[in-house]
């Protein structure tokens, strides 16, 4: 069963990611105070590929900066596309200088 309210709490985070940044799902779900909710703010950004609000879903990725989510961008390399078309360069599915590149929504506190 998914939280309405959680979702759009993910998708609010998102929507702050800056152009050319990538965050993991754990550092969006820690900033909400659900530590434990990887899994749930990876089915948010599943799921807001179904609504109107633009979320752009393409730069969160896993801990590891690894792809994880492509899968549910309509083909296979579109979510590598999208963030390449920012300045982020993939490689064998994970974003190059992850660390570099990795935005913390702590950062908004």
């Amino acid at each position: 069963m998914k939280d309405d309210s959680f979702f759009e709490k993910v998708f609010e985070v998102v929507k702050l990611i800056p152009r050319g940044r990538v965050t993991s799902y754990g550092a969006i779900a820690k900033y909400l105070g659900s530590g434990g909710s990887s899994r749930m703010v990876g089915w948010a950004m599943n799921a807001s590929h179904n609504i109107l609000d633009e979320v752009p879903a393409h730069r969160v990725v896993n801990r590891n900066g690894m792809l994880t989510g492509k899968h549910h961008f309509g083909s296979s390399d579109m979510m590598q596309q999208l963030l390449e078309n920012e300045g982020v360069k993939v490689e064998n599915d994970q974003v190059v200088n992850f660390i570099e590149l990795f935005w913390d929504p702590k950062e908004l506190e």
